[in-house]
C-alpha cells in the first residue's frame, strides 16, 4: 500500500484529488495539508510515501515545503502539482528534490501513474511538460529570465512577488532580514529590475505567477 498526502492551499483541489485516489486499490491517502508549514508538520505524524505538493501557497510554499518534507525523510517521494508547464519551476524543483513534475491538469490515470514510477524509484514528468522543455531549445523566445536564479533565489521571488514583507520571509526561512535583502538586491540586478513592483511585473510578463490561478 503506497501511502500518500495531498497538499493544497485550495480546498476544493484538495478534495477533488482525494476522491480522484480514494478507490485506487493500491494507494492510500493518509492525510491533507493546505499550507507548506502543515506538510511538514504532517510528513513528521503519518510517514506518508509521496507527496502530491502545490507549489504556489501561502506561507513558506511548496518550493520550501519541500524541501523542509525532505529533510524530515530523505526517502520521501515528492510530486509537485502545479498549473506551470514551462521552465523555471520544473529545473528548479527537480534540483530540490522532487521526485516528479505534473500539471493539475493531470487526470486520476496519469496521477496514478506518476505516484508508481516515484516509488518504483524513477522520475516522472507529465508529457505537455517534457514536451515544452525538450522544444526550449530550438524557441529561444520562451528563455525566462528567471532561469538564471538559484533556488534559494526562486523562493524568495516567489515570496516577494506573493506579497509577503522582509520580515515575514525572513521569519519563515529562519534567515535575518539582512540576509533577505542581500538576496532581494542580487535578484534585482541578476533580472534587471528596480523594485519588488518591477518583479512582480516580470513574473506576470514571463508567467511565473497567473492573475487567474494560483499553482
Amino acid at each position: 500500500m503506497i501511502k500518500v498526502l495531498v497538499v493544497d492551499d485550495h480546498n476544493l483541489v484538495r478534495v477533488g484529488t482525494i476522491r480522484l485516489l480514494e478507490d485506487i486499490e493500491e494507494i492510500c491517502i493518509v492525510g491533507e495539508a493546505a499550507c507548506g508549514e502543515e506538510a511538514i508538520e504532517k510528513v513528521r505524524e503519518l510517514d506518508p510515501d509521496v507527496v502530491l505538493m502545490d507549489i504556489q501557497m501561502p506561507g513558506i510554499g511548496g518550493l520550501e515545503a519541500t524541501r523542509r518534507c525532505l529533510r524530515v525523510k530523505d526517502q520521501l517521494k515528492i510530486i509537485a502539482v502545479t498549473v506551470y508547464e514551462d521552465e523555471p519551476y520544473p529545473s528548479k524543483l527537480f534540483k530540490v528534490g522532487v521526485s516528479g513534475y505534473i500539471t493539475k491538469r493531470a487526470n486520476v490515470e496519469e496521477m496514478v501513474r506518476a505516484i508508481r514510477k516515484v516509488v518504483s524509484g524513477q522520475r516522472y514528468i507529465s508529457s505537455d511538460v517534457a514536451q515544452q522543455l525538450a522544444l526550449r531549445p530550438f524557441n529561444d523566445r520562451h528563455t525566462s529570465p528567471f532561469e538564471a536564479l538559484s533556488s534559494r533565489e526562486m523562493q524568495i521571488t516567489l515570496m516577494v512577488i506573493m506579497g509577503h514583507r522582509v520580515t515575514d520571509i525572513s521569519e519563515q526561512l529562519s534567515l535575518s532580514p539582512k540576509t533577505i535583502n542581500s538576496y532581494r538586491y542580487r535578484i534585482f540586478e541578476k533580472l534587471g529590475v528596480p523594485n519588488d513592483v518591477g518583479l512582480t511585473k516580470l513574473s506576470i510578463k514571463h508567467g511565473l505567477i497567473d492573475i487567474e490561478a494560483s499553482g
